[in-house]
């Protein structure tokens, strides 16, 4: 492993590869419950994205250049690979795929368009506190869990974001790289139009989004068409912005209809 490399973990040894690329504050460990569903048949790659789990650190938040580092692990393989990113993971697998279209077979996004979102606040406000505690003295994870409420109160994001919360010694670091992250923040929302301008990816690909989520909408539906003309969206019930979490059960039988070659689009 490089300085550049992206750190995987891999599941299933036949079949065609499926890659998956995790959101802000995730892990490629994140989707490992719904990977030992398609793992048996298939390759599967669990990726950390670049400032994520143990990943390298970049100096920027950039999405051509997080989904050129995708691009090479794809290299490896020597054949096409399915594509599955959630949110920031969703951005960069578009990206990857209009700029490297040769390296995906097919591509599953997941609760996020290609457009620009301006709604921040609360991802600002985690940052902030995550921040925080890590200048705090905290003893345990109960003492960072209590240190983390007032500026994350739902429980299931705390959850969540203390995934990624490591002990080094007598003190505590978090994984994902904060400061740069917190200070690209409206990168991190926005879309690359400029270095996609003109192109297409003209494999099939499914939209996942949660019926309760505004990351994708009929307003965006023109930018989603424009780039990838094969798309069929699905929208399932019950679940928001984390809908492979929220329903693992609907989302991994979508999934594997979709990456079955003889169901799949």
């Amino acid at each position: 492993m490089t300085e550049t490399d992206l750190h995987t973990t891999t599941l299933g040894e036949q079949g065609s590869p499926v890659v998956f690329c995790h959101g802000l504050f995730g892990q490629g460990k994140n989707w490992t419950q719904i990977a030992k569903q398609v793992a048996g048949n298939h390759r599967v790659t669990l990726v950390d994205m670049p400032n994520h789990g143990r990943s390298p650190w970049t100096e920027r938040h950039d999405y051509v250049e997080a989904a050129g580092m995708v691009a090479d692990e794809l290299r490896e393989f020597g054949e096409p690979a399915a594509l599955v990113g959630h949110s920031m993971g969703g951005k960069i697998a578009m990206v990857a795929a209009l700029l490297h279209p040769e390296l995906v077979e097919r591509l599953v996004v997941v609760d996020v368009s290609p457009v620009d979102y301006h709604h921040h606040d609360e991802f600002r406000q985690y940052m902030d506190g995550m921040l925080a505690l890590q200048e705090a003295e905290i003893g345990t994870r109960q003492e960072a869990d209590a240190a983390l409420t007032e500026a994350v109160p739902n429980t299931t994001v705390r959850s969540f974001l203390l995934q990624n919360l490591r002990r080094e010694g007598e003190s505590w670091r978090w994984q994902p790289n904060l400061e740069v992250l917190r200070r690209d923040l409206d990168q991190l929302g926005s879309w690359p139009a400029e270095a996609v301008e003109g192109r297409t990816y003209d494999g099939p690909v499914l939209w996942v989004s949660g019926a309760n989520s505004h990351y994708v909408t009929d307003e965006y539906v023109p930018a989603m068409d424009a780039l990838f003309p094969r798309n069929r969206r699905v929208v399932i019930k019950g679940a928001g912005h984390w809908v492979h979490s929220e329903q693992p059960a609907v989302f991994t039988e979508v999934l594997r209809r979709f990456l079955d070659p003889a169901t799949g689009s």
